[in-house]
């Protein structure tokens, strides 16, 4: 019973990991109905500032709110720069810029920092908080923080005037262009956002599996499981399919053992895709031909 809490407990956690990159591929989904492949690429990069800049001496917190910081300004290049020139082109050449970011990101990251693995620092402390023997205090504390982001996010896009102007452009950019939004700038601060927080997700795992060019490649693959399991256009579906493979993936550790552990997220992204594509909350869109 305690082996099956404590595996339940660091789903929970990884699972927060997960539910953090599913909403940003969500995000940008919403905004451009394209999944961007880079998102694993630019969570890893931006986890490599953050530990450049504490390797600088730069305290954890302040490393971590310049990171994310740094990503958004990141991610609102990319769009202005990268994407809006090729907004209008085939879906297809569209894929090959994001796979083409993806390799530049990966390649540029193991040029400038090499390929040796690097431990990352956790800021939570090495004994288990509240006496608890079922979780880690890093789990535990990622939980948290991965909470707080996700209600702070909910919070922006349901009550700011900001975040309303950004779902109106995401969902309508027609009638959004017709009432003043700017419609390209709110894509661009999407793009930004969900670069933010990936970055989150990808220093509350570097403790976890160490830092490294390729870190991010499995975590994005469950990312995608979980985005596709809740709804690939539904936010609270993403966030709650993370949760759900991030345990699944546990459980599955123990009953089959590690090696294929990464299988359960092919056979949800498969099993899904066939049986019902549009998620456990996304929208079935008919159109009439």
């Amino acid at each position: 019973m305690n082996l099956l809490l404590h595996q339940v407990l660091a789903g929970l956690a990884t699972g927060g990991i997960y539910a953090s990159l599913a909403l940003a591929l969500v995000m940008i989904y919403q905004a451009t109905h394209l999944v961007n492949f880079a998102q694993g690429e630019l969570a890893m990069f931006s986890t490599y500032i953050a530990w450049s800049l504490m390797q600088a001496g730069v305290p954890y917190w302040g490393a971590f709110a310049a990171t994310v910081a740094g990503a958004f300004v990141l991610g609102v290049l990319i769009e202005r720069v990268i994407v809006k020139p090729v907004e209008n082109a085939p879906i297809l050449s569209i894929v090959i810029v994001f796979i083409g970011l993806l390799v530049i990101l990966n390649s540029l990251a193991g040029w400038i920092f090499t390929y040796t693995i690097k431990p990352f620092p956790s800021p939570f402390p090495a004994q288990p908080l509240f006496g608890n023997a079922y979780v880690g205090s890093h789990e535990l504390g990622s939980i948290g923080v991965t909470l707080a982001v996700l209600v702070a996010v909910f919070v922006f896009f349901r009550f700011t005037p900001l975040g309303l102007a950004m779902r109106a452009a995401a969902q309508n950019p027609v009638s959004s262009r017709l009432v003043g939004i700017r419609v390209g700038w709110m894509l661009a601060l999407g793009w930004g956002l969900a670069a933010a927080i990936g970055a989150i997700a990808g220093i509350m795992v570097a403790p976890s599996v160490f830092l490294e060019p390729n870190m991010m490649a499995g975590i994005l693959l469950y990312a995608f499981a979980a985005a596709l399991l809740g709804g690939i256009d539904s936010p609270g579906g993403a966030v709650l399919g993370g949760f759900i493979v991030g345990v699944l993936e546990n459980l599955a550790g123990v009953v089959l053992g590690t090696e294929l552990k990464l299988t359960v997220a092919l056979v949800l992204i498969v099993g899904v895709l066939v049986i019902r594509p549009s998620g456990l909350f996304g929208k079935v869109h008919v159109r009439r031909v």
